[in-house]
């Protein structure tokens, strides 16, 4: 007679391998989805390389950003031929004065001076400086082999490289923003999810505080408050209160949009169990609901940072956001505020470059995230 073996078989070993558990589930579940948006990889990797270049910025820098050379000198342009159009390795030619006059400025022609090629190499020796604050150094990423001036995006009226200041000046710029959303996602987070948890009277005075915050208009404030320091304050000092300003006027939005998360979590059942039990009140906001509008903030601060960006820049360019010695996308930016200038230099304008890739490059992770992150 035969014996049958009731008993199931055995799990293949794939399916024990690769079977989801904990958290993984989710986030490899949030990033699978990613990774089918082109456009949020697209973001991530460009997000990933702005952090890098700005905190290797010295290194990236071809030159001193404080260095001086021709003023408003054009952008030197990268040659693979020498005069002779012989095919030689890459190079750039320093800049000299023509004979020649320009019609409209009268000023000296400034064009290439072949005679002066200047090799182009990688990890290169150039200006010193201290990698990370810390490490003392003099290799940077690319520039001349025998450490000759280039710029690749021209100099301002000082004569200083623009591609080297918009490159430490993303330090400062990103800094910013990335403090502000950070505090600005902090106290907007705790302050919703508590409001939304309580209700009530509480929750109506709270509210009517945020709307109070919310009313005030934000740009003349900001030129009021940041006018309030005087311009001999050390820039420490002056870069923190800016930093608070842009934090206070900005965590009640991000409120206002996590108690109404709140609100609707809080009646979903396993808080109320988790009420019944007798769990504390912390334990239920941080341990329950918290993690229930983590992806909401997530996106939400991906894409707060291309606003304060934004914001950081047009405050700069109006000369109410860092002040020199420092260096940030904004402060460049007030070089253009002529129009005569824009139209005859029109390289000055690249700091717009850098600020558009960074916006493009948030909008496009907090879109991707946004699909990856939604449950329905």
């Amino acid at each position: 007679m035969l014996a049958f073996d009731s008993s199931p078989p055995p799990p293949h070993e794939e399916t024990v391998k690769h079977a989801p558990h904990g958290n993984e589930s989710y986030l490899a579940l949030v990033w699978r989805r990613l990774r089918r948006s082109w456009t949020g990889m697209m973001g991530l990797i460009l997000v990933g390389l702005l952090i890098i270049m700005a905190i290797f910025a010295d290194f990236f820098a071809p030159m001193d950003p404080k260095a001086t050379d021709v003023g408003f000198a054009p952008p030197q342009m990268m040659s693979a031929h020498d005069k002779d159009g012989n095919l030689v390795w890459p190079r750039v030619y320093a800049l000299g004065d023509s004979e020649e006059l320009d019609p409209v400025t009268f000023q000296p022609i400034v064009g290439p001076d072949y005679d002066n090629p200047r090799v182009l190499g990688f990890f290169v020796k150039g200006a010193e400086y201290r990698l990370l604050g810390l490490i003392p150094a003099n290799r940077h990423f690319f520039g001349t082999v025998g450490g000759e001036p280039v710029h690749f995006l021209g100099t301002d009226k000082f004569g200083r490289d623009v591609l080297s200041r918009a490159i430490i000046g993303s330090r400062i710029s990103l800094m910013i923003a990335l403090t502000v959303v950070f505090i600005v996602t902090i106290v907007g987070t705790t302050v919703g999810m508590v409001s939304g948890y309580f209700g009530g009277s509480f929750d109506v005075w709270v509210q009517r505080f945020v709307e109070l915050v919310l009313a005030f208009p934000q740009l003349p404030l900001y030129l009021a408050l940041t006018s309030l320091i005087p311009i001999t304050a050390p820039t420490n000092v002056f870069l923190a209160f800016v930093i608070f300003v842009m934090s206070a006027l900005g965590w009640a939005q991000m409120s206002r949009e996590v108690r109404g998360k709140t609100l609707a979590l809080a009646r979903i059942d396993y808080v109320r169990a988790a009420m019944a039990v007798g769990a504390t009140d912390r334990r239920i906001i941080f341990q329950h609901i918290f993690p229930n509008v983590m992806s909401h903030v997530i996106v939400a601060v991906t894409l707060h940072i291309p606003s304060v960006v934004l914001l950081e820049s047009f405050l700069g360019f109006l000369g109410f956001a860092v002040k020199p010695p420092l260096i940030s996308w904004g402060l460049m930016l007030q070089d253009t505020a002529n129009y005569s200038v824009i139209g005859t230099y029109p390289w000055i304008l690249a700091p717009v470059g850098f600020v558009l890739v960074t916006v493009f490059a948030f909008n496009a992770l907090g879109d991707g995230l946004r699909d990856a992150v939604d449950p329905y």
